[in-house]
């Protein structure tokens, strides 16, 4: 059933869930076209909120989210199985059934203020978008920020929301110190594709513009040309990398089609949907780079695959970004000016106040 405004129609309950429920019509009446669904926040208090991982897939080793789900309803999106662990769909509830965690910030700081606590560069938007429109209101990322700007933290943000516009001016204060980066993911310059692929995040365009307003404030911008959609985006791959570079982004990154779990039978319907002339040549390329499967999670070979269509893109990408200059590699974050902010009661306030 096709659902309005949002990346899927499907609200198959989460794979830990011992029941199921299906509306199947009775035949009396023609089935009326289904409404808007209204996106729903709760709230949660979260006991942590640093997150730490030991991928050696992935170039952090913690993050930080302040949503879980995501309104922006990616159609691939690989964080959607993240919803089954609430006992809710990775589907419709993913992109409906929010949670936001207003208390993040405060949390933040007992974190980073521990006695044992190392700096080293923490990811934002690495599960969902730190910038999806409920941001406006619970202004979550903007206070995370405030955070690790007065700790002079580094940290790394990943979006497609415009809404990062707005802390330009936080931003920019951290990146005259080397403390931020940020990646702009642009998946296609087709706006038409988009669309669908992403209903609720902002046009290619709007993401490129993101880059040039980003670049003109001093802050270090990647242009993320990922996923890469094997049989419907990679054709675009050196036209993605142009246009980024053009507004201004200085490095790249590519990341392959991934689809755990919930996410291959949602991605299929929405190709059967959208792109049925296509669906038997996207999914035919996603088994040949993951040995005959949907989906190989094995470090090392999840994130790219493997098998001569992975390589080609691979060199096609390096060869790209030898041609557009971008930087082979960025310098690592700062981490020698953390330090966390005196506050009331500290020993050194009491000298200062004398």
């Amino acid at each position: 059933m096709k659902t309005p405004g949002r990346g899927t129609g499907s609200n198959v309950v989460g794979r830990y869930e011992r029941l199921e429920r299906r509306y199947e019509p009775d035949g009396w009446t023609e089935e009326a076209p289904s409404a808007p669904l209204r996106t729903q926040t709760t709230l949660e208090v979260p006991r942590r909120v640093i997150s730490y991982n030991r991928s050696p897939d992935l170039p952090f080793d913690r993050s930080i989210n302040p949503y879980r789900g995501c309104e922006h309803g990616c159609s691939y999106c690989f964080a959607r199985p993240s919803h089954a662990w609430l006992g809710m769909s990775a589907g419709l509830d993913f992109e409906t059934r929010l949670i936001a965690r207003p208390e993040a910030p405060e949390v933040l700081k007992r974190e980073l203020r521990h006695k044992a606590y190392t700096p080293r560069t923490i990811a934002i938007g690495t599960n969902t978008d730190p910038y999806q429109p409920i941001e406006k209101q619970h202004q979550i990322t903007r206070d995370i920020l405030k955070v690790l700007r007065a700790f002079r933290h580094p940290v790394g943000i990943v979006t497609k929301g415009a809404l990062i516009e707005r802390d330009i001016d936080i931003l920019a204060d951290m990146a005259r110190d080397g403390l931020v980066r940020v990646g702009i993911s642009v998946t296609t310059l087709d706006a038409d594709l988009a669309r669908k692929l992403e209903p609720r995040a902002p046009s290619p365009q709007r993401r490129l513009e993101m880059i040039r307003r980003l670049s003109a404030a001093g802050i270090d911008v990647r242009i993320m040309t990922s996923p890469m959609i094997p049989g419907l985006t990679d054709h675009e791959l050196e036209g993605l990398l142009r246009a980024g570079r053009d507004a201004g982004a200085i490095a790249a990154s590519w990341v392959m089609l991934r689809l755990p779990l919930e996410v291959a039978p949602l991605f299929k319907a929405w190709l059967a949907e959208h792109y049925p002339d296509r669906a038997g040549r996207v999914m035919g390329h996603v088994r040949d780079m993951h040995g005959g499967k949907d989906y190989d999670a094995e470090w090392g070979r999840r994130m790219r695959g493997e098998g001569p269509y992975a390589q080609i893109i691979a060199q096609r990408f390096e060869a790209a970004v030898r041609r557009l200059g971008f930087a082979k590699g960025l310098p690592a974050l700062r981490t020698d000016l953390f330090r966390p902010p005196a506050q009331s009661g500290d020993q050194l306030s009491l000298f200062d106040a004398a």
